[in-house]
């Protein structure tokens, strides 16, 4: 029988031996134009990363638009998001929504995130109640740290809670993402300078290659933030694309496969 976790992650074993070779992935390369550099993606080991684009950071009566955030920025890459899922479940790419979870009782979580929170010492912060009633804020199973309903998930993404700006730090993803002999990570979601790049940098740290989708990604932070971003990951951490190459290689490559398997 075959034991592990994932089909890309298993031994065959039988009462007298047990094979410890792992089935091999061919490889299939989609070519895509990027910066600084193009690069051919190998979508057999390729994932989609959605930050954040929950209740709490994105909708009216949540988390950030109780504190006068402008939550309609959010959306500006919704119908872009919405693509970008279409083509990458087409090509058998897996999407991985990392959102922010916390503890209902906090104590995963340490003063300093408490006061990026709640910076005043008042006000509705991680866990607390919001004044409308809706609430509480991003805790794990709540309406707040809930998918926007305008992005629908599938049975088979992944869904991994975060509880820092930094999707790796204690919680499964790393070991998620291993099972399935994921070695690059495209990269979307909210906010830009924050969650989505504290993880690509972590991502990077891991040994990951790190792709930013360009125009997937968003920020209320001012222009010269996202600049500076996109500067970093050039230089640094990996790469950007834009959204349409990068669902051209996907779609080229589902053909490929198809005509093959014809």
């Amino acid at each position: 029988m075959k034991l592990g976790p994932t089909p890309q992650n298993t031994w065959d074993v039988t009462p007298a031996e047990v094979s410890l070779i792992r089935p091999v992935l061919l490889p299939q390369p989609a070519s895509v134009p990027a910066k600084p550099q193009n690069i051919v993606l190998d979508v057999a080991r390729t994932g989609l990363v959605v930050v954040d684009m929950q209740n709490d950071f994105c909708s009216k009566g949540g988390w950030f638009a109780e504190k006068g955030a402008d939550v309609s920025v959010p959306h500006r890459i919704v119908p872009t998001l919405q693509k970008l899922l279409v083509a990458f479940r087409a090509a058998s790419a897996p999407v991985f929504w990392l959102n922010w979870g916390n503890r209902p009782d906090n104590a995963d979580l340490p003063p300093s995130l408490l006061h990026a929170g709640k910076p005043r010492g008042t006000g509705p912060g991680y866990g607390d109640m919001l004044p409308s009633g809706r609430g509480p804020v991003l805790v794990r199973g709540s309406q707040g740290a809930a998918v926007i309903d305008t992005l629908k998930a599938e049975p088979s993404d992944i869904f991994v809670d975060k509880t820092r700006f930094d999707g790796f730090i204690d919680n499964e993803f790393d070991s998620i993402l291993r099972n399935r002999n994921i070695t690059t990570l495209a990269f979307t979601g909210v906010n830009t300078d924050r969650c989505v790049f504290a993880t690509l940098i972590h991502a990077s740290f891991l040994g990951y290659d790190c792709i930013l989708v360009e125009d997937a990604c968003e920020t209320s932070s001012p222009a010269h933030c996202t600049e500076a971003i996109m500067f970093l990951v050039h230089l640094l951490y990996g790469f950007t694309v834009n959204s349409g190459d990068l669902i051209k290689g996907l779609t080229e490559n589902s053909k490929v496969r198809q005509a093959q398997a014809s």
